[in-house]
């Protein structure tokens, strides 16, 4: 019974594992083979289908998990959109010409101003409205955000701010609370009057988010009077109307200022429906609370039943404290303070806050990067000037001191990086960012700024702690003769690769399809399952990989440790994932769809994890532009007379039990091998019937930082995490 027990909390530990990682790598429901994401329910189409595709494609379940496993099932609305072009015209003269007014290109095209019409563009109008009150906050004007998720789908924020202008604007004769609403690219942040820096990453502003609300109310506090005006879809509802604000006993009239928008998103614009999610839009406030220490948002949402939640988000320590955040389950390089330090200056008009902290039996670098407020997941001369002044100021006072021979060759960047967390925040006027997106900065001074300012700090730094200096080199040359160890595998895996399909594991079913765009591939666990998948499959478009048990835990492994298990040879040769640290090319990759199909217990939860830990660590490039997927097969096989269903959650075993009268037969299948090749096919591998969860990365600093926790060899951070969250398993349905 010990034992037992024992072995239980271990498995329940492993789901534990698994839902946490779910939660932090978004996922969202697609129809294959022709990827177009479905809305929720039953939903078939024919507009959207390529011609080669059958003309219907079914999801059977969207909206949340079809399994117990928690993962929940989002809908990603940028591929999911379809449209149908209108017939040429023959005639093309003035009157084919539409000049748009006002907020009227807004209407028309919204997906320029806000990226989509699904889920991100509608959590993008929050960012708006909350991006403006940072704005106040970088200015040194407010103190307190306040975001609150009305039960009628509205959302209001305010502030502590000085409230947005109000008087008579010059050029359009109107109040200017009613200019900065209706007319594009009017605010504080254009022109060198207003904001020094703002966060605003289209320039778009508030105006963007009145055009695709259904109603918008702004009330503003200022110069002791309060200032209210309504719209709805862009237009004035009722003009401007100013009242007198009443003395109370803490704080008088003429003391307050702020502003308060209340919006409701415009069901017409966001057909997919207006639903917003506080986990979503939390992420984005914490990390507004570790950028502008200080700063205090508070989220309040009462959409769910019950009294209202609220949650606060307040860093005093910053980015220092970020970095903290994003190392736990990490154990520091050196103990100097606590691990992590700072440096913060300003050159030529260029703030910038840098955090740093080298932790050990880490084998790869995480830097985070901002500007003026905003994300750079692609980096940028910020980042560029940061890694630069790191590996030239490493290898000088490593000389100069001894550490480094005179005549032995520079530490390469990415070894002298290698365990390094970092956060580097800059601020300045005009932010230049490269491609649509604008997932870059692409300021060209800021690279030599950030590599003087770091350079002078990280010298002295580092000539007045020689302990510090001594950890960083040693663990880089730790890392060059690791990596030389790793050579002859990893050549050994290039050579494979170049080599192509002559040198594939014999144990690779492969499809007969050369185009990776139609082709797909199973990684299944052991013989039985990949016996019943080889048999059950369609040979054309899908190859399957049975593994051999669970594949190399690569959190806690070293590259040379990787590229000699022979699992992960592989997986690495059969989906042509090419050498690590390489650039990533989807050419290179032999199949766009990496399906992990593993058995509906805690066994094949943790092979799933392993899995992901592998793809997001190895290549982490393939998680994040969506070519990892995760199969659903079904929990139970319902017989009722001379009719089979399969249900794919306890749930849904409960409602079909419910239709039902008599006992009908029900068989739970514990793995994938107990199931017939034809029902394997029918439930979990035929594109037409079959449910897909796409694994995409929402937040790749939390990611990174569960990946770690969860996987790596720190076991206090894990034992924590497991202690605080075991409440939220539900035991009896637990697969032990």
């Amino acid at each position: 019974p010990v034992i037992t027990l024992a072995m239980g909390v271990v498995w329940a530990t492993e789901l534990l594992l698994l839902l946490t990682l779910s939660s932090a790598l978004r996922t969202i429901a697609v129809c294959v083979p022709c990827t177009r994401v479905q809305p929720h329910g039953i939903h078939t189409t024919q507009s959207a289908v390529p011609a080669r595709h059958p003309s219907l494609c079914r999801v059977r379940l969207a909206g949340s998990c079809a399994r117990s496993c928690g993962m929940r099932m989002q809908l990603d609305e940028e591929s999911g959109s379809s449209s149908v072009q209108a017939p040429v015209q023959e005639g093309y003269d003035a009157e084919q010409i539409t000049v748009l007014e006002g907020l009227e290109p807004v209407r028309k095209r919204p997906g320029m101003y806000i990226g989509s019409t699904g889920s991100r563009g509608l959590h993008h109008l929050v960012y708006e409205v909350v991006d403006n009150s940072v704005d106040e906050a970088l200015a040194g004007h407010a103190s307190e955000i306040r975001i609150s998720l009305h039960a009628d789908g509205s959302v209001s924020v305010s502030d502590d701010g000085r409230g947005i202008p109000c008087d008579v604007h010059a050029k359009t004769g109107r109040p200017a609370l009613e200019t900065v609403l209706t007319v594009l690219h009017a605010g504080g942040k254009f022109g060198d009057s207003g904001y020094s820096v703002s966060s605003g990453l289209h320039g778009v502003g508030v105006s963007v988010v009145n055009a695709l609300s259904e109603r918008l109310t702004v009330e503003v506090m200022r110069h002791g009077q309060r200032h209210s005006m309504s719209f709805a879809r862009g237009k004035v509802t009722s003009e401007m109307t100013t009242s007198p604000l009443e003395d109370e006993p803490d704080s008088p009239a003429s003391a307050r200022s702020g502003t308060a928008v209340h919006f409701t998103p415009d069901g017409a614009i966001f057909k997919s429906g207006v639903v917003f999610e506080a986990e979503r839009l939390s992420q984005r406030f914490d990390e507004h609370a570790y950028l502008n220490a200080g700063l205090r948002l508070v989220l309040v949402d009462e959409t769910l039943p019950g009294e209202p939640r609220e949650q606060v988000y307040e860093h005093r320590g910053g980015i220092a404290e970020y970095v903290n955040h994003l190392c736990e389950g990490k154990k520091p390089l050196f103990d100097d303070d606590g691990g992590t330090f700072t440096s913060a200056s300003s050159l030529k008009g260029v703030y910038v806050d840098i955090a740093m902290r080298w932790n050990a039996e880490v084998y790869s670098d995480n830097l985070l990067g901002f500007a003026n407020g905003v994300h750079t997941p692609n980096g940028g001369t910020h980042i560029d000037g940061l890694k630069g002044a790191i590996t030239r100021v490493v290898n000088s006072v490593a000389r100069h001191t001894g550490k480094l021979r005179e005549k032995a060759a520079s530490l390469p960047g990415e070894f002298v990086r290698e365990g390094l967390c970092a956060v580097i925040a800059v601020r300045l006027p005009e932010a230049e960012f490269e491609g649509q997106t604008k997932n870059r900065l692409g300021s060209p001074e800021v690279r030599a700024i950030v590599s003087e300012l770091l350079s002078h700090y990280l010298t002295d730094f580092l000539t007045r702690r020689p302990k510090v200096l001594s950890a960083i080199v040693d663990k880089a040359q730790a890392a060059a003769k690791a990596a030389e160890a790793a050579k002859a595998a990893r050549e050994l895996v290039r050579r494979k690769s170049v080599l192509g399909s002559s040198v594939l594991p014999g144990k690779l079913a492969d499809c007969s399809s050369s185009d990776p765009a139609l082709s797909e591939i199973f990684i299944v666990e052991g013989d039985s399952a990949g016996g019943s998948a080889k048999q059950g499959r369609a040979r054309e478009t899908q190859a399957i990989l049975p593994l051999r048990g669970k594949i190399l835990n690569v959190e806690k492994a070293h590259d040379a440790s990787m590229y000699q298990n022979a699992e992960v040879q592989a997986l690495i040769t059969c989906l042509g994932l090419g050498i690590k640290g390489d650039d990533f090319k989807p050419s290179q990759l032999r199949y766009h769809r990496i399906i992990l199909m593993t058995d509906a217990d805690v066994d094949g939860a943790h092979i799933r994890t392993l899995l992901l830990t592998f793809l997001y660590r190895y290549k982490r490039k393939v998680v994040e532009e969506g070519y990892v997927y995760i199969a659903y097969p079904p929990l139970y096989k319902v017989r009722h007379r001379s009719r089979t269903s399969y249900c794919y959650s306890d749930a849904q075993l409960d409602e079909r039990l419910g239709q039902l009268s008599g006992k009908p037969a029900i068989q739970r299948f514990k793995g994938l091998g107990e199931m017939m090749p034809a029902e394997l096919w029918s439930t979990t591998m035929n594109p037409k019937s079959r449910i897909l969860k796409k694994v995409t990365v929402d937040d790749a600093a939390q990611a990174d930082r569960m990946f770690s926790i969860l996987m790596g060899s720190n076991i206090a951070p894990r034992k924590q995490f497991i202690t605080d969250h075991a409440g939220s398993l539900d035991w009896e349905r637990l697969d032990l």
